[in-house]
């Protein structure tokens, strides 16, 4: 196939155009570029600690009931043993909404006490 030199100009011409369309700016792009940020995923992390939850948990209950109720906790001290650490975390939109914690307690294989800052359903902090 041969091309013809009116062939050839038309196609420069033509593919010159649409590059200069690409290339160009207006203040109405600009300001609509100014809105557009990028999608930032919720990102939960830990183990999620309901008022429900810790109201199931009595004291002299085994590591294991606790562990039915509650999981798998997310921080087990090697040099604490009696102490397993609750973490919960919500990530929404680039930005912290809510933290949870709670450590349980162990004396003798069995639960003395839970220290929280989950607070009941209806209560503020």
């Amino acid at each position: 196939m041969r091309f013809t030199p009116l062939f050839l100009l038309l196609g420069s011409a033509a593919l010159t155009t649409l590059l200069a369309a690409c290339g160009s700016w207006s203040p109405s792009i600009e300001r609509t570029m100014d809105h557009l940020s990028p999608y930032k995923l919720d990102i939960p992390q830990g183990n999620v600690i309901s008022q429900e939850m810790l109201a199931k948990l009595k004291p002299g209950m085994t590591p294991s009931q606790v562990r039915f109720v509650l999981g798998t906790p997310l921080v087990v001290d090697p040099f604490h043993k009696e102490r397993w650490d609750y973490v919960y975390s919500l990530v929404k939109g680039g930005k912290q909404r809510e933290h949870r914690h709670a450590t349980i307690i162990f004396e003798n294989g069995r639960l003395k006490s839970i220290e929280t800052d989950v607070v009941a359903a209806g209560e503020k902090k």
